[in-house]
């Protein structure tokens, strides 16, 4: 009985931690869709700011690849 409520905990804290997923998706998009507005503003200033739209992307990015990874510890390696 004990394991079972252990386990289910585990699987629990696993979904909660795969919400950052879902959060990573929506701040790519509003990163990405800011950018599309800003470039339709004022196109001649778009080039210069590709270099922190990737690099915003890169975080939003990293920070779902890091829930992704506590949640598959979660579930396998307790």
């Amino acid at each position: 009985m004990e394991g079972d409520i252990a386990k289910m905990g585990q699987f629990i804290g696993a979904g909660l931690a795969a919400f950052g997923l879902g959060g990573a998706g929506i701040g790519v998009g509003n990163i990405v869709g800011s950018f599309l507005a800003g470039a339709l503003r004022n196109p001649s200033a778009a080039p210069g700011q590709m270099a922190n739209l990737f690099v915003g992307i890169a975080f939003a990015e990293a920070l779902g690849i890091f829930s992704f990874l506590i949640a598959l510890l979660l579930m396998f390696a307790v």
